[in-house]
């Protein structure tokens, strides 16, 4: 633990307190410690850093950003020591990453591990957070850091006779760090968002039969999955200034140059080639935002693309009522997913095809799942039902800022946030990848936060002032800003764990910036301190 010896806030347990030890905490601990010199204690409910990737260990996990870019860069000694296969990384690769990062600047000794933080509150006499855990601790600190993660609260459907199940059962997001032995084993998997078109993927070849029930067709474009060579690696590293400075300032911050071209201005033969490239070079991003640059904005040119992965599907899957089942029909509109494989594993004899929007499920039973038609027969059941979104793990903490109000009441018709990382009524309290922050390959727009957080925080130290929150009316204006952006985009059309849709009685809300990680960063150096309220009242808490 931290030697109590380097504070800035007398009278206070530690001068911050990080809740997570994935890609934010873990910056976020390093810039206040390291750099700002500051006393920080952080928490996890892992036994070891990782966060979202400590938790998601399934068979096929996979970054769906390239691995050159799904790294942090601002220690440019690491950059350059960073090493790869191929040219997206495993679940095991992104954790021995993360590992790395932590034993560099030595982060562990200021985390408790095993500790789920339960509950925050601000008290308003001394202007302090007081956090307790799971543990029976409470502790006091001026800042509160969340890097909750957007994808980790997870999302278990309450189907009827869950428990009377005999086999196993799994959520990917809960996966054994043992494995899971599911050689020879009728297998099923509830779900085909990212998570479960992976997994489908990579147990097929081992189970004796696999059954995927389906809610929603998705649509999805091949990986690109390759090895990099070590030339292609130095050429990399020898750019990477270049590199880092076009992903921050793009809009998707995945590595590419976005496409100025509109789909709806060029001949069909132009747009199946620009596809048919797109389709084999690999990259679900690419393929929405390389190919043209109205996809995601105009639905003439959104057909297009959807058409033509449409095709790709009929061509692919050779049983036609399979194909049918597969085939998507409405908007291509949410958060574009790529695969190794994944419409070419319905061709195999072991895998079948249920369609529970056409046969819903009824209940689980003793031997299996049961629809609408008939008794599915299995061993394991895998939920690759993905996560309560970016407020899920707020909301399951005891969050109270000013006048008692909690994060749960405050945020009952949707998730609030100014610039994503801050909010009105919670003082002091900075959210990494909160409400309405940006939508992009996350890196870079973690590294943007913390390096806001942490100058701010600084900011706060050197001038004395005891606490900073957004007015209500530079709030309001974020939120409309949001939705304003939202609403010029398909994304708001379509039913996506984007807008919560994913939840059951969950209100669709806007819950992302979809303007881009460069005019994000533009937004926040234009707003600077504009839209906050500071209190220079230092309480006395000596």
């Amino acid at each position: 633990m931290n030697q109590r010896n380097n504070h800035k806030t007398k009278g206070l347990d530690f001068d911050a307190v990080v809740v997570g030890a994935g890609f934010g905490g873990l910056y976020a601990v390093h810039k206040l410690r390291n750099e700002l010199g500051l006393n920080v204690r952080a928490y996890d409910n892992g036994s070891d850093v990782g966060g979202t990737w400590y938790w998601n260990r399934y068979p096929g996990a996979l970054s769906d950003t390239e691995s050159f870019l799904y790294r942090l860069s601002f220690d440019k000694e690491l950059l350059e020591e960073g090493d790869w296969k191929h040219n997206y990384l495993t679940q095991p690769e992104i954790l021995a990453y993360l590992n790395t990062v932590a034993d560099r600047f030595d982060l562990r000794r200021s985390y408790q591990f095993n500790t789920k933080v339960t509950a925050a509150y601000f008290n308003e006499e001394t202007n302090y957070w007081e956090v307790t855990t799971d543990k029976g601790e409470t502790v006091t600190a001026k800042f509160l850091v969340t890097g909750l993660g957007l994808l980790s609260a997870t999302n278990v459907p309450n189907f009827k006779g869950r428990e009377t199940f005999k086999g196993e059962q799994y959520h990917t997001a809960r996966w054994p760090g043992s494995g899971v032995d599911l050689k020879g084993k009728r297998v099923g998997v509830i779900g085909t968002g990212s998570t479960g078109v992976q997994v489908i993927i990579a147990i097929a070849p081992e189970v004796e039969h696999l059954t995927v029930f389906q809610r929603t067709p998705q649509y999805s474009v091949p990986i690109g999955l390759r090895v990099q060579s070590d030339a292609e690696k130095a050429e990399i590293k020898a750019n990477y200034e270049e590199i880092w400075k076009q992903a921050k300032s793009s809009a998707v911050a995945f590595g590419f140059e976005e496409s100025t071209v509109s789909a709806v201005e060029v001949s069909k033969e132009e747009q199946e080639r620009i596809f048919e490239e797109a389709w084999n070079t690999g990259g679900g991003f690419r393929f929405m935002f390389g190919t043209f640059n109205d996809i995601a904005t105009n639905p003439e040119a959104n057909e297009a693309a959807a058409n033509f992965i449409r095709k790709k599907i009929q061509e692919i899957v050779k049983d036609p009522e399979t194909a049918r089942k597969l085939m998507p029909t409405g908007l291509y509109a949410k958060r574009p997913l790529c695969d190794n494989g994944y419409y070419n594993t319905f061709n195999r004899d072991n895998v079948s095809l249920v369609d529970v929007k056409e046969n819903p499920i009824v209940e689980l039973t003793p031997k299996g799942v049961r629809t609408t038609d008939g008794e599915y027969e299995l061993d394991v059941l895998i939920y690759a039902t993905g996560f309560d979104a970016v407020d899920g793990n707020y909301t399951k903490i005891d969050m109270r800022g000013r006048g008692g109000v909690t994060v749960r009441d405050k945020w009952a018709d949707g998730p609030t946030g100014y610039l994503g990382m801050t909010n009105t009524d919670f003082p002091n309290l900075f959210m990494i990848l909160g409400p309405n922050g940006p939508f992009t390959n996350l890196p870079p727009s973690i590294e943007t936060q913390v390096e806001w957080i942490a100058d701010t925080v600084k900011y706060m130290v050197e001038n004395d002032i005891a606490t900073i929150e957004p007015t209500q009316e530079a709030e309001d204006e974020w939120i409309t800003t949001c939705r304003i952006i939202s609403d010029q985009t398909l994304f708001s059309k379509g039913e996506s764990w984007i807008f919560g849709a994913n939840i059951p009685g969950k209100k669709n809300t806007v819950m992302f910036y979809l303007g881009g990680l460069g005019n994000y960063r533009k937004a926040l150096e234009e707003a600077g301190y504009k839209g906050f309220i500071f209190d220079r009242t230092m309480a006395n808490v000596e």
